[in-house]
Protein backbone atom coordinates (compact mmCIF):
# COMPACT_ATOMS: atom_id res chain seq x y z
CA UNK A 1 0.00 0.00 0.00
CA UNK A 2 2.60 2.29 -0.19
CA UNK A 3 2.03 5.62 -1.78
CA UNK A 4 5.81 6.07 -3.34
CA UNK A 5 8.86 4.10 -3.79
CA UNK A 6 7.57 1.04 -4.76
CA UNK A 7 9.55 -0.42 -7.24
CA UNK A 8 8.88 -4.40 -7.86
CA UNK A 9 5.72 -5.76 -10.67
CA UNK A 10 3.72 -6.26 -8.08
CA UNK A 11 3.79 -3.68 -5.87
CA UNK A 12 3.59 -0.35 -8.79
CA UNK A 13 0.60 -2.27 -10.49
CA UNK A 14 -1.52 -2.27 -7.32
CA UNK A 15 -0.72 0.38 -5.57
CA UNK A 16 -2.53 3.82 -5.36
CA UNK A 17 -0.81 6.84 -4.68
CA UNK A 18 -2.47 9.09 -2.35
CA UNK A 19 -3.27 12.25 -4.57
CA UNK A 20 -4.99 9.89 -6.74
CA UNK A 21 -7.72 9.61 -4.25
CA UNK A 22 -10.62 11.52 -4.01
CA UNK A 23 -10.12 12.76 -0.13
CA UNK A 24 -13.77 13.76 0.57
CA UNK A 25 -14.91 10.15 -0.51
CA UNK A 26 -12.19 8.90 1.33
CA UNK A 27 -12.84 10.14 4.80
CA UNK A 28 -16.39 9.92 4.63
CA UNK A 29 -16.63 6.03 3.47
CA UNK A 30 -13.54 5.30 5.74
CA UNK A 31 -14.97 6.07 8.65
CA UNK A 32 -18.37 3.56 8.21
CA UNK A 33 -15.52 0.87 7.20
CA UNK A 34 -13.08 1.69 10.38
CA UNK A 35 -16.59 1.81 12.67
CA UNK A 36 -17.33 -1.13 11.40
CA UNK A 37 -14.09 -3.18 12.10
CA UNK A 38 -13.65 -1.47 15.72
CA UNK A 39 -17.35 -3.35 16.39
CA UNK A 40 -15.99 -6.51 15.74
CA UNK A 41 -12.75 -6.48 17.60
CA UNK A 42 -13.69 -4.03 20.71
CA UNK A 43 -14.19 -6.75 22.91
CA UNK A 44 -10.65 -7.94 22.93
CA UNK A 45 -9.39 -4.65 24.07
CA UNK A 46 -12.23 -4.76 27.00
CA UNK A 47 -10.35 -8.09 28.13
CA UNK A 48 -6.72 -7.30 27.33
CA UNK A 49 -7.25 -4.28 29.64
CA UNK A 50 -8.70 -6.10 32.53
CA UNK A 51 -6.29 -8.27 32.43
CA UNK A 52 -3.93 -5.97 32.37
CA UNK A 53 -5.12 -3.85 35.41
CA UNK A 54 -5.96 -7.12 37.65
CA UNK A 55 -4.88 -7.10 40.91
CA UNK A 56 -3.01 -10.74 42.04
CA UNK A 57 -5.87 -11.92 44.40
CA UNK A 58 -8.09 -12.00 41.50
CA UNK A 59 -8.79 -15.25 40.39
CA UNK A 60 -9.73 -14.90 36.48
CA UNK A 61 -5.95 -14.98 35.03
CA UNK A 62 -6.84 -15.84 31.15
CA UNK A 63 -8.37 -13.90 28.47
CA UNK A 64 -11.11 -16.65 28.55
CA UNK A 65 -11.78 -16.50 32.10
CA UNK A 66 -12.20 -12.80 31.70
CA UNK A 67 -14.56 -12.45 28.90
CA UNK A 68 -16.76 -15.53 30.73
CA UNK A 69 -16.82 -13.50 33.96
CA UNK A 70 -18.06 -10.29 31.50
CA UNK A 71 -20.69 -12.11 30.22
CA UNK A 72 -21.79 -13.84 32.86
CA UNK A 73 -22.13 -10.12 35.08
CA UNK A 74 -23.09 -7.89 32.55
CA UNK A 75 -23.68 -9.87 29.11
CA UNK A 76 -22.80 -8.64 25.85
CA UNK A 77 -22.84 -5.34 26.75
CA UNK A 78 -20.12 -5.31 29.22
CA UNK A 79 -17.73 -6.20 26.42
CA UNK A 80 -18.68 -3.11 24.62
CA UNK A 81 -18.20 -0.76 28.17
CA UNK A 82 -16.82 2.81 26.72
CA UNK A 83 -17.29 1.80 23.28
CA UNK A 84 -19.60 5.30 22.63
CA UNK A 85 -16.19 7.12 23.71
CA UNK A 86 -13.91 5.23 22.09
CA UNK A 87 -16.21 5.75 18.69
CA UNK A 88 -16.65 9.93 18.98
CA UNK A 89 -12.95 10.06 19.15
CA UNK A 90 -11.72 7.32 17.04
CA UNK A 91 -13.02 8.60 13.76
CA UNK A 92 -11.13 12.01 14.17
CA UNK A 93 -7.64 10.67 15.05
CA UNK A 94 -8.26 7.73 12.26
CA UNK A 95 -8.15 10.96 9.54
CA UNK A 96 -5.62 12.74 11.47
CA UNK A 97 -3.18 9.24 11.34
CA UNK A 98 -3.93 8.56 7.84
CA UNK A 99 -3.27 11.62 6.35
CA UNK A 100 0.03 12.28 8.13
CA UNK A 101 0.63 8.68 7.30
CA UNK A 102 0.66 8.81 3.73
CA UNK A 103 2.03 11.95 2.82
CA UNK A 104 4.89 11.41 5.68
CA UNK A 105 5.19 8.11 3.73
CA UNK A 106 5.98 10.08 0.37
CA UNK A 107 8.22 12.35 1.67
CA UNK A 108 10.43 9.07 3.27
CA UNK A 109 10.39 7.22 0.47
CA UNK A 110 12.16 10.11 -1.31
CA UNK A 111 14.82 10.67 1.51
CA UNK A 112 15.43 7.02 1.26
CA UNK A 113 15.79 6.37 -1.76
CA UNK A 114 19.67 8.38 -2.52
CA UNK A 115 20.88 5.92 0.78
CA UNK A 116 20.26 2.68 -2.63
CA UNK A 117 19.02 0.22 0.17
CA UNK A 118 17.38 -2.83 -0.38
CA UNK A 119 13.83 -2.62 -1.52
CA UNK A 120 12.75 -4.57 2.25
CA UNK A 121 15.21 -1.92 4.19
CA UNK A 122 13.44 1.04 1.82
CA UNK A 123 9.65 -0.02 3.02
CA UNK A 124 10.81 -0.70 6.84
CA UNK A 125 12.25 2.45 7.07
CA UNK A 126 9.83 4.75 4.99
CA UNK A 127 6.93 3.09 6.52
CA UNK A 128 8.39 3.43 10.23
CA UNK A 129 8.71 6.85 9.90
CA UNK A 130 5.25 7.08 8.24
CA UNK A 131 4.02 4.96 11.24
CA UNK A 132 5.75 6.72 13.96
CA UNK A 133 4.69 10.69 12.64
CA UNK A 134 1.02 9.34 12.21
CA UNK A 135 0.65 7.63 15.72
CA UNK A 136 1.96 11.26 16.92
CA UNK A 137 0.32 12.89 15.32
CA UNK A 138 -3.08 11.48 16.28
CA UNK A 139 -2.06 11.69 20.01
CA UNK A 140 -3.88 14.52 20.92
CA UNK A 141 -7.15 13.06 20.54
CA UNK A 142 -6.37 9.62 21.35
CA UNK A 143 -4.94 9.72 24.69
CA UNK A 144 -7.91 11.81 26.21
CA UNK A 145 -10.03 8.42 24.50
CA UNK A 146 -7.97 6.12 26.28
CA UNK A 147 -7.83 7.34 29.48
CA UNK A 148 -11.66 8.12 29.50
CA UNK A 149 -12.81 4.45 27.79
CA UNK A 150 -10.32 2.79 29.74
CA UNK A 151 -11.73 3.73 32.79
CA UNK A 152 -14.95 2.83 31.94
CA UNK A 153 -13.62 -0.62 30.52
CA UNK A 154 -12.62 -1.53 34.03
CA UNK A 155 -15.11 0.01 36.49
CA UNK A 156 -16.25 -1.93 39.01
CA UNK A 157 -13.50 -4.30 38.24
CA UNK A 158 -10.91 -5.69 40.63
CA UNK A 159 -11.52 -2.68 42.95
CA UNK A 160 -11.91 0.35 40.43
CA UNK A 161 -14.76 3.02 40.66
CA UNK A 162 -17.71 2.88 38.92
CA UNK A 163 -19.09 5.75 36.74
CA UNK A 164 -22.06 7.24 34.98
CA UNK A 165 -20.90 7.25 31.20
CA UNK A 166 -17.74 8.92 29.38
CA UNK A 167 -19.08 12.53 30.48
CA UNK A 168 -18.72 11.70 34.19
CA UNK A 169 -15.47 9.86 34.01
CA UNK A 170 -14.48 13.34 31.92
CA UNK A 171 -15.89 15.62 35.07
CA UNK A 172 -14.62 13.28 37.38
CA UNK A 173 -11.15 13.46 36.50
CA UNK A 174 -11.12 17.17 35.34
CA UNK A 175 -12.68 17.91 39.17
CA UNK A 176 -9.58 16.36 40.71
CA UNK A 177 -6.64 16.97 38.09
CA UNK A 178 -7.87 19.61 35.92
CA UNK A 179 -7.67 19.12 31.70
CA UNK A 180 -4.12 17.50 32.64
CA UNK A 181 -5.58 14.81 33.98
CA UNK A 182 -7.15 13.28 30.54
CA UNK A 183 -3.41 13.25 29.25
CA UNK A 184 -2.12 11.15 31.99
CA UNK A 185 0.13 8.40 30.62
CA UNK A 186 0.38 11.36 27.83
CA UNK A 187 4.16 10.49 27.27
CA UNK A 188 4.16 6.62 28.27
CA UNK A 189 1.19 6.59 25.89
CA UNK A 190 3.49 8.17 22.86
CA UNK A 191 6.24 6.38 24.16
CA UNK A 192 4.06 3.09 23.57
CA UNK A 193 1.99 3.95 20.45
CA UNK A 194 4.61 5.75 18.18
CA UNK A 195 7.06 2.53 18.35
CA UNK A 196 4.66 0.31 18.11
CA UNK A 197 3.29 2.28 14.74
CA UNK A 198 6.65 2.89 13.82
CA UNK A 199 7.49 -1.10 14.44
CA UNK A 200 4.20 -2.39 13.00
CA UNK A 201 4.15 -0.34 9.24
CA UNK A 202 8.39 -1.44 9.36
CA UNK A 203 7.36 -4.85 9.52
CA UNK A 204 4.57 -4.43 7.37
CA UNK A 205 6.32 -2.71 4.51
CA UNK A 206 9.42 -5.05 4.79
CA UNK A 207 7.81 -8.43 5.20
CA UNK A 208 5.48 -7.83 2.41
CA UNK A 209 8.31 -7.06 -0.11
CA UNK A 210 9.74 -10.37 1.11
CA UNK A 211 6.47 -12.36 0.59
CA UNK A 212 6.21 -11.16 -2.59
CA UNK A 213 10.02 -12.34 -3.44
CA UNK A 214 9.17 -15.69 -2.52
CA UNK A 215 6.17 -15.90 -4.24
CA UNK A 216 8.64 -15.08 -7.49
CA UNK A 217 6.88 -11.43 -8.25
CA UNK A 218 10.55 -9.86 -9.14
CA UNK A 219 11.53 -7.33 -11.51
CA UNK A 220 11.22 -9.79 -14.39
CA UNK A 221 7.48 -10.50 -14.14
CA UNK A 222 5.28 -8.13 -15.55
CA UNK A 223 1.35 -9.50 -15.28
CA UNK A 224 -0.25 -8.19 -12.43
CA UNK A 225 -0.91 -10.49 -9.55
CA UNK A 226 -4.07 -11.73 -9.26
CA UNK A 227 -6.22 -9.75 -6.40
CA UNK A 228 -6.19 -12.86 -4.09
CA UNK A 229 -3.06 -13.40 -4.47
CA UNK A 230 -2.71 -9.55 -3.07
CA UNK A 231 -4.87 -10.09 0.02
CA UNK A 232 -3.13 -13.37 0.74
CA UNK A 233 0.16 -10.97 0.79
CA UNK A 234 -1.63 -7.78 2.59
CA UNK A 235 -3.04 -10.24 5.44
CA UNK A 236 0.00 -12.20 5.96
CA UNK A 237 2.06 -8.85 6.56
CA UNK A 238 -0.52 -7.81 8.50
CA UNK A 239 -0.14 -10.70 11.04
CA UNK A 240 3.87 -11.06 10.78
CA UNK A 241 3.75 -6.85 11.76
CA UNK A 242 1.61 -7.74 14.66
CA UNK A 243 3.18 -10.50 16.21
CA UNK A 244 6.91 -8.14 15.67
CA UNK A 245 4.73 -4.99 18.07
CA UNK A 246 3.04 -7.03 20.37
CA UNK A 247 6.14 -8.72 21.21
CA UNK A 248 8.32 -5.32 21.21
CA UNK A 249 5.49 -3.15 22.90
CA UNK A 250 3.16 -5.00 25.04
CA UNK A 251 5.28 -4.42 28.69
CA UNK A 252 5.14 -0.05 28.34
CA UNK A 253 1.17 -1.22 27.30
CA UNK A 254 0.75 -2.61 30.42
CA UNK A 255 2.40 -0.07 32.61
CA UNK A 256 0.34 2.85 30.41
CA UNK A 257 -2.72 0.86 31.27
CA UNK A 258 -2.04 0.95 35.08
CA UNK A 259 -1.04 4.24 35.36
CA UNK A 260 -4.32 5.44 33.37
CA UNK A 261 -6.97 3.57 35.08
CA UNK A 262 -5.71 3.80 38.60
CA UNK A 263 -7.58 5.72 41.41
CA UNK A 264 -6.83 8.99 43.30
CA UNK A 265 -6.43 7.60 46.21
CA UNK A 266 -3.83 4.78 44.57
CA UNK A 267 -1.51 7.14 42.81
CA UNK A 268 1.49 5.54 42.07
CA UNK A 269 4.33 6.23 39.45
CA UNK A 270 6.09 4.22 36.45
CA UNK A 271 8.33 2.57 38.82
CA UNK A 272 6.10 1.70 41.16
CA UNK A 273 3.93 0.22 39.01
CA UNK A 274 6.82 -1.72 37.33
CA UNK A 275 7.95 -2.93 40.80
CA UNK A 276 4.86 -3.78 41.70
CA UNK A 277 3.59 -5.97 38.56
CA UNK A 278 7.23 -7.77 39.08
CA UNK A 279 6.46 -8.15 42.98
CA UNK A 280 3.34 -9.65 41.96
CA UNK A 281 3.96 -12.14 38.67
CA UNK A 282 7.97 -11.56 38.17
CA UNK A 283 9.30 -9.97 35.21
CA UNK A 284 6.53 -12.20 32.75
CA UNK A 285 3.63 -9.67 34.67
CA UNK A 286 4.83 -6.75 32.33
CA UNK A 287 3.71 -9.31 29.50
CA UNK A 288 -0.08 -9.45 30.82
CA UNK A 289 -2.41 -9.08 28.36
CA UNK A 290 -0.07 -10.00 25.55
CA UNK A 291 -2.40 -13.00 23.72
CA UNK A 292 -5.06 -10.27 24.08
CA UNK A 293 -2.79 -7.55 22.45
CA UNK A 294 -0.96 -9.81 19.74
CA UNK A 295 -4.69 -10.66 18.61
CA UNK A 296 -5.87 -7.18 18.56
CA UNK A 297 -3.04 -5.90 16.62
CA UNK A 298 -2.67 -8.88 14.61
CA UNK A 299 -6.66 -9.04 13.74
CA UNK A 300 -7.28 -5.14 13.89
CA UNK A 301 -4.01 -4.61 11.37
CA UNK A 302 -4.68 -7.23 9.25
CA UNK A 303 -8.31 -6.06 8.79
CA UNK A 304 -7.36 -2.30 8.83
CA UNK A 305 -4.89 -3.05 5.85
CA UNK A 306 -7.64 -4.71 4.14
CA UNK A 307 -10.13 -2.15 4.49
CA UNK A 308 -7.53 0.25 3.68
CA UNK A 309 -6.82 -1.14 0.84
CA UNK A 310 -10.44 -2.12 -0.78
CA UNK A 311 -11.32 1.86 0.21
CA UNK A 312 -8.31 3.24 -1.96
CA UNK A 313 -9.36 0.72 -4.68
CA UNK A 314 -13.15 2.23 -4.05
CA UNK A 315 -12.14 5.86 -3.65
CA UNK A 316 -9.58 6.43 -6.63
CA UNK A 317 -10.29 9.37 -8.82
CA UNK A 318 -10.98 8.26 -12.54
CA UNK A 319 -8.22 8.80 -15.06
Amino acid sequence: MESSGARTPAFGQTEINWDKLDKTKFYVVGAGLFTGITVALYPVSVVKTRLQVASKDVAEKSAFSVAKGILKADGVPGLYRGFGTVITGAVPARIIFLTALETTKVAAFKMVEPLKLSEPSQAAIANGIAGMVGSLSAQAVFVPVDVVSQKLMVQGYSGYATYNGGLDVVRKICRSDGVLGLYRGFGLSVMTYAPSSAVWWASYGSSQRLFWSLLGDGTEKQEAPSLGKIVGVQAAGGVAAGATASCITTPLDTIKTRLQVMGLDNRQNTVQVVKKLIADDGWKGLYRGLGPRFFSMSAWGTSMILAYEYLKRLCAKED
